[in-house]
C-alpha cells in the first residue's frame, strides 16, 4: 500500500481555502497512491468556535472528499467538525473511491483547552477493512493513550491524523514510534505546520514507521507530501517470528 501523507499549513476557519489548496497539492502526486491523508481538522484548523464554521455529513467537504477520492482512485482520511443532532463532533472522515464513508468521532477530547467542553466525544474505534489492510484511524491526542490504540483487533496500520503544537514535538516522535513498536504494526501520524489565530506553532515531523519501529519517512518541519509504502507480507513474516503480540494482556475498555 502507498500512502500520501499530506503535511500543510491550514487557513484559518477557511474551508474553501483549506480545500483548494489541499486540491493543488494531491494534483501535483504524479504515481499511483492508495491513500491520502490530510491532518486533523483540515478545513479550519483547531478551532473552539464550531457554531459558525461546522458542517453536515451532507456538506461541501464531504461532496469534495468524495470527488476527490473518485478522480485518483485513492482514498482520503482527515477530520472535519461536523455538527450532527445539535453535538458537535470531531470527526475522522475515511473516504473510498466508491463514495463510501467511514467515520469516527474523537473520543481523547483535549480537555487543556475545553475540547471537551465543545465536541461530544466519541465512543467507538473504528477497524477499516481496505485494500487488503486492516487500518485503525484515530487523531492526535488519543496517541497518549495507549490502551485505546491497542492492537487487539490484528489491524495492520494504526493512523494518527493531528494538529499537534511544536513545544511537545518530542513526544509526538517518540509516542508514535512507541505506538508501532508495542502493536507491531505499521504506524503513521499526519500532522501540520505554520501559525494558527491563538498563537500556537506547528511543526509538522508528520512520519511513518514500521511494524518495528524503523522510520520510513524523513522528518521535515515545512509543508510537504511524503510518500510511505507500506508491504503487509513483511510485517506478517516478522510477526510470526517475533509473536509477541500473543502475550498481550486482555481487557475491556468502558
Amino acid at each position: 500500500m502507498k500512502i500520501a501523507l499530506m503535511q500543510s499549513s491550514l487557513a484559518w476557519e477557511n474551508a474553501e481555502t483549506n480545500r483548494k489548496h489541499f486540491e493543488e497539492q494531491i494534483s501535483g502526486i504524479n504515481e499511483d497512491i492508495d491513500l491520502i491523508v490530510l491532518p486533523e481538522m483540515f478545513t479550519t484548523g483547531f478551532s473552539m468556535k464550531p457554531r459558525d464554521i461546522s458542517e453536515t455529513m451532507d456538506g461541501e467537504t464531504v461532496h469534495w472528499m468524495k470527488d476527490l477520492a473518485k478522480a485518483k482512485d485513492a482514498a482520503i482520511t482527515g477530520s472535519v467538525i461536523i455538527t450532527e443532532e445539535g453535538h458537535f463532533y470531531n470527526r475522522l472522515l475515511f473516504v473510498l473511491p466508491s463514495g463510501e464513508i467511514y467515520t469516527y468521532d474523537k473520543r481523547h477530547l483535549f480537555s487543556l483547552v475545553g475540547e471537551d467542553r465543545i465536541y461530544t466525544k466519541g465512543a467507538n474505534r473504528l477497524i477499516i477493512d481496505y485494500r487488503g489492510f486492516k487500518i485503525c484511524p484515530l487523531i492526535c491526542y488519543d496517541l497518549r493513550f495507549p490502551v485505546f490504540s491497542r492492537n487487539t483487533d490484528h489491524f495492520d496500520l494504526l493512523l494518527y491524523v493531528a494538529n499537534w503544537p511544536k513545544p511537545r514535538m518530542a513526544a509526538w516522535d517518540i509516542l508514535l514510534q512507541a505506538r508501532a513498536i508495542e502493536n507491531m504494526c505499521y504506524t503513521i501520524g499526519v500532522n501540520r505546520v505554520g501559525e494558527d489565530n491563538n498563537g500556537l506553532e506547528y511543526a509538522g515531523h508528520s512520519q511513518a514507521f514500521d511494524f518495528l519501529g524503523n522510520s520510513l519517512t524523513t522528518i521535515s518541519e515545512k509543508e510537504t507530501v511524503l510518500i510511505a509504502t507500506l508491504e503487509k507480507g513483511q510485517m506478517l513474516e516478522v510477526r510470526s517470528k517475533l509473536p509477541f503480540l500473543n502475550d498481550r494482556d486482555d481487557f475491556i475498555i468502558l
